[in-house]
């Protein structure tokens, strides 16, 4: 059997998913045990009211602006090019979300398991680059952007 034209990446769907996930979990888990233990008062006072009214102190995956997450925040278009740049984009997004938090949160115990994620988010997006890189060392240099090789057969 043929190795496959990309089977160098050091990244792969499933463990990038899988790491995502627990990023999640551990951003959760700071979240649950900051507020677990607040009176009615302090909740209010803090302005997590709003968000205590619709879920009480569960998790529920939303921006810091109250945005809930839903999976049309993802973008896949099937060109190769176009979604690892995507996928580029949400690393350095969410790097950034720690760079804030990291601005704001001077307490060990919270800022050094943002710190660690932050650290995450800076690898997956070399390894979206060095992807990147390999799939554009592989294009025809006359039709770099032109249109998409693994789709179409000629320039539409």
């Amino acid at each position: 059997m043929p190795v496959p034209k990309y089977s160098k990446w050091n990244i792969t769907a499933a463990s990038l998913g899988t790491e995502e996930l627990a990023h999640l979990e551990m951003v959760g888990t700071i979240i649950h045990q900051l507020t677990k233990d607040l009176s009615p008062e302090e909740i209010k006072a803090s302005g997590f009211d709003k968000y205590y009214i619709d879920h009480t102190l569960s998790i529920w995956p939303q921006s810091a602006g109250g945005e809930p997450f839903s999976a049309s925040q993802f973008q896949s278009t099937g060109d190769t090019i176009t979604d690892l740049y995507e996928d580029m984009a949400a690393e350095q997004k969410a790097r950034l979300t720690y760079d804030n938090i990291l601005r704001i949160v001077k307490e060990p115990e919270i800022a050094d398991p943002i710190r660690f994620l932050r650290e995450r988010e800076i690898v997956h997006f070399q390894r979206f680059g060095e992807a990147l890189r390999r799939v554009q060392d592989g294009l025809d240099s006359r039709n770099f952007y032109a249109f998409n090789g693994q789709i179409d057969t000629k320039s539409c």
